[in-house]
């Protein structure tokens, strides 16, 4: 963990410069009068350099990405040193471009609002030092963003959702469920025990080698699952979901990994290929694979859903369940989700697809939001600190383990 107190320290001298570049660029107000507070958000949690400027309003000025994706294909898997050279190389240009579609200097800005936790150490640093320069310069409150709280509140920017309501973030990097009841009110009620979903979606489209298929080179691990399970028949392999004895709203999917690798293995042997070469199965493999996933997640929830109504924590009708983060996007898995809304007479809301991946709206939004609220907006920046592992609220997982609860079988068939 990493102590900001001289940022210009941190720096490494071509992104100091660049820094400096832009600020010379900007330096001039630009004269133009906002009714409305202004928020930029910049995002470098992972493998993504992002940027956006919303508004109070919701609406979003100008926002500008660079992703890494095709980068990190190549190698396998996200190396973070590749990650944060990569942000030290479209961080300025990203800035620059979300200011000038959105029409605005810094000058104009309410505050600058930046995803410091969790995520990766080296891409936090870079987005963090970056946004401190832009802070000094102009003098701005800085907020501080917790990732995954910006996530769980993107979709007040989308709908009309009031607090409390449930929200189950699936990503690449995480997994939980909470109740959210205010900006930076959150009960966890459970969260992955080893790696997230999309993690585990992503090791096994790698050892489907799906990059070489054709249909899938160019897509994310979990992109290749999701559009090859289409092709495929989910029942032709018979995988029970994870932890079925267990009465929590905690999840597993390491142990789900290494028996679809066992399973490869099998094919593999079956069809006389070898290792790297694509199964004439693959198309199954993913569709059952996707299956037992959504099954996993969406008991989970069934019980987390149960728990809060039996305590009173959401409305016994009309209780909005928000899915969001990056596997948010799986349409399958929204399906199976939404089977549980239906059964539980919740409401389902997801984020549009490009606001479920890490985004610079996302940062931005929470930024407005802890304005409006006046949680967290910071004017002296010394001792910032970027935390690559972070708790979400409080913890009460014992609490719903204690309670036991047992759901009725849904019918996931879609």
């Amino acid at each position: 963990m990493l102590i900001v107190n001289k940022t210009a320290r941190f720096f490494s001298k071509p992104l100091k410069s660049k820094v400096y570049g832009l600020l010379r660029t900007f330096h001039v107000h630009s004269g133009t009068c906002f009714r409305h507070k202004l928020v930029l958000g910049i995002e470098t949690s992972c493998d993504d350099t992002a940027a956006a400027v919303v508004d109070e309003t919701g609406n979003v000025l100008g926002e500008a990405i660079h992703s890494q994706t095709e980068v990190h294909l190549k190698t396998g898997g996200i190396v973070p040193p590749v990650a944060q050279q990569l942000h030290r190389e479209n961080i300025q240009r990203i800035v620059e471009e979300t200011l000038s579609a959105s029409s605005i200097s810094p000058s104009d800005l309410s505050a600058i609002a930046t995803t410091i936790k969790p995520g990766l150490a080296l891409s936090l640093g870079v987005g963090l030092a970056f946004s401190l320069q832009l802070v000094n310069q102009f003098k701005k409150p800085f907020v501080p963003i917790h990732h995954m709280e910006a996530h769980a509140l993107t979709i007040r920017l989308t709908n009309k959702v009031e607090f409390p309501f449930l929200v189950l973030l699936i990503s690449g990097g995480h997994c939980l469920l909470a109740l959210v009841r205010g900006v930076s009110d959150f009960l966890l009620l459970g969260k992955s025990l080893d790696i997230a979903p999309g993690d585990m979606l992503d090791k096994v489209a790698r050892r489907l080698s799906l990059t070489k298929h054709p249909e899938c080179s160019t897509m994310s691990g979990g992109k290749a699952i999701e559009h090859l399970a289409k092709q495929g028949d989910k029942g032709h392999f018979t995988i029970n979901p994870p932890m079925q004895n267990a009465k929590n709203c905690n999840f597993s999917f390491s142990g789900l990994q290494h028996i679809i690798d066992k399973l490869i293995r099998h094919k593999e042997k079956e069809e006389g290929i070898e290792k790297g070469q694509i199964l004439s199965s693959a198309a199954d493999i993913a569709a059952a694979v996707q299956h037992t996933t959504a099954c996993h997640l969406a008991k989970r929830t069934h019980r987390a859903i149960v728990f809060c109504k039996q305590r009173d924590l959401l409305p016994p009708t009309n209780a909005v369940l928000v899915v969001s983060g990056g596997v948010a996007s799986n349409l399958y898995i929204r399906r199976v989700l939404e089977i549980v809304a239906n059964a539980t007479q919740c409401t389902l809301l997801c984020p549009p697809p490009r606001l479920c991946t890490d985004n610079g709206i996302m940062i931005a939004w929470n930024g407005i939001e802890r304005l409006r609220a006046g949680l967290g907006i910071l004017h002296d920046v010394e001792d910032v600190r970027y935390e690559p592992k972070c708790p979400l609220g409080v913890d009460i997982s014992k609490e719903v383990a204690d309670a036991a609860i047992k759901v009725p079988l849904l019918k996931m068939t879609i």
